[in-house]
């Protein structure tokens, strides 16, 4: 199925939850934030909510520096 990330066009699996979805592009689950729709997606939700065609995700990574 077919969702929008970060504003780009990416196709899914039918049936993937949203930490399918983290599992699938290699990120960690404790270190994004997630906004799914214009609503912040609480981390331990994220294998509860199932994506369904034509969402619309941001996708923040926090990455340490100094």
């Amino acid at each position: 199925m077919r969702i929008t990330v970060n504003g780009k066009p990416e196709t899914v699996d039918d049936g993937a939850s949203l930490l399918d979805f983290i599992h699938m592009k290699n990120l960690e689950p404790g270190k994004v934030v997630i906004e799914l729709n214009l609503e912040i997606v609480d981390r331990k939700n994220l294998g509860d909510v199932l994506l369904r065609e034509n969402d619309s995700l941001e996708v923040v990574k926090f990455v340490g520096g100094g």
